[in-house]
């Protein structure tokens, strides 16, 4: 039960970027995978009409892949990375377009918000994005999309926001009940990289120690950690809020999450 200050009926979900892409080659998106993750989205909302979704994808292949060789996160002076700054828009665009013609396909009413046109930063942290054309369309029926983007950062020219990042604005502005990372790992592990004890719950409150032990945690900082952290943050801000990180290659896992069954590791 979603706590009163809440909305109940509202649910974010993020596609990662190494699901829906090939990450091991350039702009290559996996299609199947995407598709069959978007229509049982669809399915389950035909069967739920008053639930409302904020739909975010990852980059994978697409946007990381120029974003590292332009160093784009890191800040935008010259001339030569606002090229780079571009290339990274045009690939992380070049890859929206593509899950906003699946969902068409999939007969889900989305509408897309690229970052890079509205949100600007302040060293990293975002300073003004106007909220308003996102919440008309969650009002009318309709299924706003976000994704990892460049955007103007005040103080160091430009960087990019993730769609985790993007997320947390979010969330504590509309107060979705739920949030569910999608991505390829079935859960968080308290023994990565071997991978063979899955958590099936971490508390908002508990420390990085109580849930990775040995140095291997070092090796999933700018990862699943930083998903971890985010997510435990978001949740002591928000009380009631559950965020379930699981695996989207069973695409019937997002179902059973959604219907409320246990899948991945749940945080809150």
């Amino acid at each position: 039960m979603a706590d009163a200050g809440l909305e109940a009926d509202l649910i974010f979900i993020k596609l990662g970027g190494s699901l829906i892409t090939n990450k091991d080659r350039a702009e290559t998106p996996d299609i199947a995978t995407l598709s069959s993750l978007l229509q049982e989205i669809a399915r389950f909302r035909k069967l739920h009409s008053e639930l409302r979704f904020v739909l975010g994808h990852g980059s994978g292949s697409f946007g990381h892949h120029a974003a590292k060789q332009a160093g784009t996160r890191d800040g935008v002076y010259s001339a030569s990375d606002w090229l780079g700054y571009q290339a990274v828009w045009a690939s992380a665009r070049r890859l929206n377009q593509i899950v906003l013609n699946a969902c068409q396909q999939a007969d889900l009413p989305v509408l897309s918000f690229p970052p890079s046109a509205s949100v600007v930063t302040n060293n990293h942290a975002i300073q003004s994005w106007n909220l308003a054309p996102i919440s008309s369309a969650l009002t009318h029926g309709l299924i706003p999309v976000v994704y990892g983007d460049v955007v103007t950062d005040s103080v160091i020219g430009g960087t990019i926001l993730s769609t985790e990042d993007l997320f947390f604005h979010l969330a504590l502005a509309l107060h979705p009940s739920r949030i569910f990372l999608v991505g390829e790992e079935e859960a968080v592990y308290g023994d990565y990289p071997i991978n063979q004890e899955p958590l099936g719950f971490i508390s908002k409150d508990a420390e990085p120690g109580a849930y990775l032990q040995g140095s291997a945690s070092l090796d999933v900082t700018g990862g699943m950690l930083s998903k971890v952290l985010l997510m435990q943050k978001l949740c002591a801000a928000l009380p009631g809020l559950s965020a379930v990180i699981f695996s989207g290659r069973n695409p019937q896992n997002l179902t059973k999450v959604l219907a409320g069954e246990a899948v991945g590791t749940r945080i809150g």
